[in-house]
């Protein structure tokens, strides 16, 4: 095989961030012959992924050494360090540390401990310093914040990230000029709980705050996105950024969960379905054109079809485009795993209505941009985004990077069809 590392990333873009730091890391470090996989515990599915990969990467390399970290790995160290197929096991805190990598290229497994796994919740810095971000010709991820300090009932994560911690403004700042005096015309903000942003630092800012000091000392991006947030936690600032500024992409992602309030209590979330309703209503009063994706989770302990009716009632009421439908499956370690389950086969049935439903709300969305113009960001030669993050299609090849502006002409199921005015 060959001498450079090879990197496996399962689960969310701050994985994919975490990798390119690890890449780097490890190249610097001058590690070689070995296999990294970067694991996820969102769920006990992603968990037996990673597994999964772990063993099809010793079959593929009998001889490699095989490197397991990332959040499932952080949870359950002693569980993986139990397979034959893995020679280090590594905490999310320590695979972000050049020095875990020097150790490793120098004595190399046989010379260290298996586990090398600390408390996470000890840990009190990002370590988003290391990289300028990573991301595709067209567009980059800047990770600004790391854990959760929030603890829902079903939710593993916290114990993979650790408590709440974020990058200093004047390092996200830099980061982002440097990505964009490097071509980049699309930054990504990314965290765990995005819109904990700065309750760790001095002053307490908010994630508004965040963006309105970008866009001002970043006089030359194009367009700044922020991934996955709260929206009982959206700031005074972040909804002026919402209504003020055309380079804050009007697109966001609700971490929703759910749409029956007795539900969203058992979940311990901060927000009733009230509360996701009036955020939206008064985004779109700011900003007519935003347009929301959600997570929702189907089957939830005690859901009865009268709460999923509520979910369902949710992605009309919101007028959710997007959608992300997490079937439950019970999580060990979690208090929602200790609630009375719902029958596999009802999970599995709204799952698929949920999935029905924002399949609708994408059909209403497509046909609704049908003769609009949109300014879109080239992904490749032949594929683009608008600024609502909705596929559009070429028939001939465009700059990949480049925003092109072009009208709308037609849609199929799930994208858009345009051509270069």
């Amino acid at each position: 095989m060959s001498t450079t590392p090879k990197f496996t990333t399962l689960g969310c873009r701050l994985n994919a961030y975490e990798t390119e730091a690890m890449r780097d890391l490890a190249k610097k470090a001058g590690l070689s012959d070995a296999l990294i996989v970067n694991t996820c515990a969102v769920t006990a599915e992603a968990v037996r992924k990673s597994r999964r990969e772990v063993r099809r990467l010793r079959r593929k390399n009998p001889t490699a050494n095989i490197i397991v970290t990332g959040c499932a790995a952080q949870i359950d160290p002693e569980s993986f360090a139990q397979m034959p197929e893995v020679s280090t096991v590594l905490g999310n805190s320590e695979k972000m540390q050049a020095e875990s990598w020097r150790k490793l290229s120098a004595n190399f497994i046989e010379d260290s401990e298996k586990i090398q796994v600390n408390d996470i919740m000890s840990i009190t810095e990002t370590a988003g310093h290391l990289i300028d971000g990573f991301g595709t010709r067209s567009r980059a991820y800047v990770q600004v914040q790391n854990g959760c300090d929030h603890r829902c009932t079903f939710c593993i994560i916290p114990y993979g990230r650790g408590n709440s911690r974020s990058v200093a403004a004047g390092v996200v700042v830099d980061q982002i000029k440097r990505l964009v005096d490097r071509g980049y015309n699309e930054v990504v903000l990314t965290g765990v709980d995005l819109t904990s942003w700065g309750a760790d630092l001095p002053s307490e800012p908010k994630l508004g705050d965040l963006i309105m000091r970008i866009l001002k000392l970043v006089p030359d991006i194009p367009r700044l996105r922020i991934s996955s947030i709260d929206s009982i936690e959206i700031d005074d600032n972040l909804m002026q950024a919402i209504a003020t500024e055309q380079r804050l992409m009007p697109h966001l992602h609700l971490s929703l969960q759910h749409g029956d309030d007795l539900i969203l209590k058992r979940m311990k979330r901060r927000h009733l379905r009230d509360d996701a309703i009036q955020f939206c209503q008064e985004a779109r009063k700011l900003r007519p054109e935003i347009i929301f994706g959600a997570d929702i989770i189907a089957g939830f302990p005690t859901e009865t079809k009268a709460h999923f009716e509520n979910s369902l009632k949710l992605v009309r009421e919101c007028d959710l485009t997007w959608l992300h439908v997490f079937p439950y499956s019970p999580r060990q370690g979690t208090p929602a795993a200790q609630m009375p389950q719902v029958h596999g086969k009802n999970i599995k049935q709204r799952a698929a209505e949920l999935r029905r439903a924002g399949e609708e709300q994408v059909e209403k969305h497509l046909t609704g941009q049908i003769g609009k113009t949109h300014n879109i960001l080239m992904e490749n030669p032949l594929m683009g985004r608008t600024e609502q993050f909705t596929e559009v299609c070429f028939e001939t090849p465009q700059q990949e990077g480049a925003i092109v502006r072009s009208k709308i002409a037609a849609r199929t199921t799930t994208q858009l069809t345009a051509s270069r005015i």
